[in-house]
């Protein structure tokens, strides 16, 4: 992404278009054509609403998008995933996709009228230059307007307002492209003893709860996970894991002040409640790549520090 493309996003209030993050969403190359060619047929779609994508079984008569009829005049879009620039090696396939669109309307008794190729990047200066001479020629020799779509024209594309939605679902940091979440691990049979005496279990314990090995795992679980964030020492990390340690308190807070009037002073549901809402909450960061077992253990991780617990007389627990 070129940095003047970049700052016109960042001055719109969008965050910046990198195509790029087709490769993360789909993980490999391969997926990350066919996440290109999705975003194409949504783009398109919402420009001109009749614009349709062709599947291909066994083959798409070289029509990636088609606007228009196939009994008369269409308009085909070809969607190449060509990254991170167009160069000399992707001559080959841009003609072969064009003359497939071409040969495929003559067989097919349609009219191609025109053929618009969409790329993610740029191309160097030989490849443009080719481009040019090519484009002319062919469509000298065919009658056919011939279109490029390169990165810049996209993303103008993309920052209109009847586009925002097919914006916000590929290229929006934090919906698209979610962080990997942690992986749970299982602690092994002397861990689980170890946490026998811990401050959270006897809590759990001074509560009534006879099974305690799930908050044990939770517990494991965020602990490898804080471990690692204090490692690495990543600034945006440690913060995700402050603020997550301050949304787990603050539900606690709020479910046990809700309860202090209760009568049996084990604060039955207590546990239950904080728990559901740590599980289903939508506020913590997404940076922090924690699930619900890794939520569930940061709040545990609260009581161990002794400023929760799930009685009333939590305090002289601790």
């Amino acid at each position: 992404m070129t940095a003047t493309a970049a700052a016109t996003s960042l001055a719109s209030g969008e965050p910046p278009i990198n195509f790029a993050a087709h490769q993360l969403r789909a993980g490999n190359l391969a997926g990350a054509r066919d996440d290109f060619e999705q975003m194409l047929a949504m783009l398109l779609a919402a420009i001109y609403p009749g614009a349709r994508a062709i599947t291909a079984n066994p083959g798409d008569w070289g029509i990636d998008i088609l606007l228009g009829e196939l009994s008369g005049l269409v308009v085909v879009w070809q969607s190449k995933y060509f990254w991170p620039a167009v160069t000399r090696s992707s001559q080959g396939q841009i003609r072969e996709s064009f003359d497939s669109a071409v040969n495929a309307a003559a067989r097919h008794g349609y009219r191609l009228g025109q053929w618009i190729l969409c790329v993610p990047a740029s191309m160097d200066a030989q490849t443009a230059q080719w481009w040019d001479n090519w484009r002319a020629r062919r469509q000298r020799e065919t009658g056919i307007t011939i279109e490029l779509w390169h990165e810049n024209v996209l993303r103008n594309l993309l920052v209109k307002p009847d586009c925002a939605h097919v914006r916000r679902h590929f290229y929006d940091p934090y919906s698209p492209v979610p962080p990997q979440r942690a992986p749970v691990r299982e602690p092994a049979p002397q861990d689980e003893t170890d946490l026998d005496g811990a401050l959270f279990v006897r809590q759990l314990r001074a509560a009534g709860h006879i099974e305690v090995g799930a908050a044990k795992r939770e517990f494991f679980n965020a602990e490898l996970l804080a471990r690692e964030i204090r490692d690495k020492r990543v600034p945006g990390e440690v913060a995700a894991l402050s603020e997550a340690d301050g949304v787990v308190h603050g539900i606690w807070e709020a479910r046990f002040n809700a309860m202090a009037f209760v009568e049996d002073p084990r604060l039955p549901g207590l546990h239950a409640d904080v728990m559901r809402e740590i599980r289903e909450s939508g506020a913590f960061p997404a940076q922090l790549r924690a699930g619900p077992v890794h939520r569930c253990g940061l709040m545990h991780r609260v009581v161990e520090d002794r400023r929760a617990g799930w009685v009333r007389h939590w305090r002289d627990v601790a």
